[in-house]
């Protein structure tokens, strides 16, 4: 169920299936839809002449002919006419209605583009947080329907995403207020006194102390044997997290859809109490269970992190966090369009 956003050629996609933004004629047009015809071949027109058409604001599903997917869902978005001829529940009900074909027919995995985004003229602005709202919406309601588990959104270039100027603009400040370039000459020092972040060969980053600070504070607070050392050990990552569930009432399906992450992963979360976490699935967590930044720092600091003025993508989420927006896929845009990771799975 996680949604990502991702750059990439959506007839490269190995997917259960693509969506292809679509004229209401299905013969094939200009842009995405020009490519996927492309790429498909003609098995793929021949499939969709006899499906006789299809209105504004629905999809049809066909075979993908030479394309490295099963299907391609065919939704006909609407043309960009002010906004006031019904534009955005049209488009609203092509995503709805593409999504619903791809749990008809079994499919797991789905990749969108940005639909009436291109040459139907529909702002890209819109028409990402229509994409972004309406795919989200669905994952978060599709309770106990074997819908699909994961769904990408497909951007080709920097072109072709924008958030909203001014939010860019906000975080933007947030950050260069914030942010804190680290220099060299005061790295060195800075290390023999407190933990550094190392990365790890996943890109993760976990809390390390330098060896010489490490030694020191072994030889005079170790405990004395090891069964002493097992004893203080603290409420893990997975605990906590289970705990703050409980706290707040909430069911686990509901918390691993608003964190965006696979049931699977959250299972080996439940059953393994020392569960290490990346720092993205801890945050996401975090937003699921709308914890104060004081609260999302502690969970964090369970699974062996620490937010830091001197990383863009921390800062981005405490931005988040400090407004009270507690939507992943929202706060996943943001990560996007300034080029960080995302949260979730």
């Amino acid at each position: 169920m996680p949604l990502h956003i991702v750059r990439n050629d959506i007839t490269k996609m190995r997917v259960d299936a693509i969506v292809n933004a679509a004229n209401s004629s299905l013969l094939g047009g200009g842009g995405v839809d020009g490519c996927i015809h492309r790429a498909a071949g003609p098995e793929l027109l021949k499939e969709c002449r006899a499906l006789g058409g299809c209105e504004t604001g629905s999809a049809k599903i066909t075979g993908a002919g030479r394309l490295p997917c099963r299907y391609v869902i065919h939704a006909v978005g609407p043309r960009w006419r002010g906004g006031k001829h019904g534009e955005r529940e049209q488009l609203i009900s092509c995503y709805r209605t593409a999504l619903e074909l791809a749990r008809e027919y079994g499919c797991e995995t789905v990749a969108f583009p940005l639909i009436s985004s291109g040459i139907y003229g529909y702002p890209k602005e819109q028409a990402l947080k229509t994409a972004v709202d309406t795919i989200g919406d669905f994952l978060l309601r599709d309770e106990g329907q074997q819908g699909p588990a994961t769904v990408y959104l497909v951007i080709f270039d920097r072109k072709a995403y924008q958030i909203g100027t001014k939010l860019f603009a906000d975080i933007s400040e947030y950050v260069d207020d914030r942010y804190v370039e680290e220099h060299t000459d005061s790295v060195s020092e800075r290390m023999l006194q407190i933990p550094v972040f190392l990365s790890r060969p996943d890109g993760e980053e976990r809390a390390q102390a330098s060896s010489e600070t490490f030694q020191e504070a072994f030889m005079t607070a170790s405990p004395k044997s090891l069964d002493e050392a097992l004893g203080q050990i603290d409420e893990s990552f997975s605990e906590m997290l289970l705990r703050k569930i409980d706290e707040k009432g909430m069911k686990d399906s509901d918390c691993y859809k608003r964190a965006n992450i696979d049931r699977k992963l959250f299972s080996k979360i439940r059953s393994d109490r020392l569960y290490q976490p990346s720092k993205a699935t801890a945050l996401a967590f975090a937003i699921a269970l709308e914890l104060p930044l004081a609260e999302a720092e502690e969970l964090l600091k369970k699974a062996g992190f620490a937010l830091s003025h001197s990383n863009r993508f921390d800062i981005i989420v405490e931005y988040f966090i400090e407004k009270g927006n507690y939507n992943i896929f929202e706060i996943n845009e943001a990560l996007f369009a300034f080029d960080q990771r995302l949260l979730g799975s």
